[in-house]
């Protein structure tokens, strides 16, 4: 039975499915498609364990049994030694790590709170990878320890007023503020009327002691930003009162500096007003007096022969009777020897 059906299976194998005989070079066909795709697959898998791509925004590390062998830091196609060589991807782009809200004390025992973060990038992708294993989270927890001790070293030096005023960089003053401890070697003064005076901000402060990060692990942090700079709930009530008072003194301060600044112009204005006016009615009364002097020599040299005297007489008369019959009652008493009387006598 058994010697039966593998002689029947050996009859239907030398036919083909159409019913034909099948001949030994349909064989070496099918063998020869067979092998062809065998190698056209093994020479893909090759080829694509063996192209890399690298992006823009990518370091790519190409690695040797661990050890790294290559960095390539530009985008496009490169090569590597298939199933010997692994590729690993770090990124090349400006990162953001946003640190956690911490307290910081300053020289004046003032607690404030900081939130802040952290822009960096990998500058050396090999020291990067030899120190921190090519770990963003890594280099995160360095950079978190980094500037929370260069934050807190740099705001311990500085008291309460001067971290609010370093926040922004720059402050306006007075003049007289110039010449007070305001002014250092630090500040860049213009002089203005209101002069504008330029100090370091608290993100260079903070800068200038973070400077042995690329050194160390290959990363460079390019700045560090506070977001919020605040003071704990329960000082904010006091502090707010504090500076309401002390806005309160400064304010009577400039108040009672301009009524005294009013007072000082009211004062000479009075005083200059008097003298002008005592000049004024010098000038008049000189004036006048100049008048009367011109009045008399007038009068003096238009009755200076005795015709114009007696006419000078005549018409003064004249005059004092007109102011003597003032009123209803007109009737004049007179004597002979009156110069009104001898009007009427005809003796003028």
């Amino acid at each position: 039975m058994f010697e039966q059906n593998t002689q029947n299976d050996q009859e239907y194998e030398r036919f083909n499915s159409d019913g034909t005989k099948k001949g030994k070079s349909g064989s070496k066909k099918s063998h020869k498609g067979f092998l062809i795709f065998l190698i056209i697959a093994v020479v893909v898998i090759i080829g694509g364990n063996s192209v890399v791509i690298t992006k823009a925004n990518q370091y790519k590390l190409i690695r040797q049994f661990g050890r790294v062998q290559n960095v390539v830091s530009h985008a496009g196609l490169s090569f590597k030694m298939p199933f010997v060589e692994s590729v690993e991807t770090i990124p090349n782009q400006l990162l953001l790590y946003d640190l956690p809200a911490s307290d910081v004390i300053t020289s004046d025992k003032k607690t404030m709170i900081l939130d802040s973060y952290v822009l960096w990038r990998i500058k050396d992708p090999l020291k990067f990878a030899q120190t921190l294993s090519c770990s963003v989270s890594n280099a995160e927890r360095r950079i978190d320890t980094i500037v929370y001790n260069a934050t807190k070293n740099t705001i311990s030096n500085m008291t309460q007023d001067e971290v609010i005023m370093s926040r922004d960089g720059k402050m306006t003053i007075t003049a007289d503020e110039t010449e007070s401890d305001v002014v250092s070697n630090d500040l860049e003064i213009r002089t203005d009327e209101k002069q504008v005076v330029n100090i370091k901000s608290l993100t260079e402060e903070i800068m200038e002691q973070i400077n042995h990060v690329e050194e160390q692990y290959g990363i460079e942090i390019v700045t560090v930003e506070a977001k919020k700079l605040d003071l704990p709930d329960d000082n904010k009530q006091a502090v707010y009162t504090r500076m309401i008072s002390e806005r309160e003194n400064i304010a009577a301060q400039y108040t009672a500096e301009g009524n005294a600044q009013a007072k000082m112009i009211e004062n000479t204005t009075d005083k200059e007003v008097s003298i002008m006016k005592s000049d004024a009615e010098a000038k008049a009364e000189a004036i006048i007096a100049e008048g009367e002097a011109e009045y008399m020599r007038i009068l003096s040299a238009a009755y200076s022969d005795p015709e114009k005297t007696d006419f000078y007489s005549f018409v003064r008369a004249l005059d004092a009777l007109e102011k003597s019959i003032d009123g209803d009652n007109k009737t004049i008493i007179l004597s002979d020897d009156s110069p009104i009387a001898q009007i009427f006598n005809g003796k003028y």
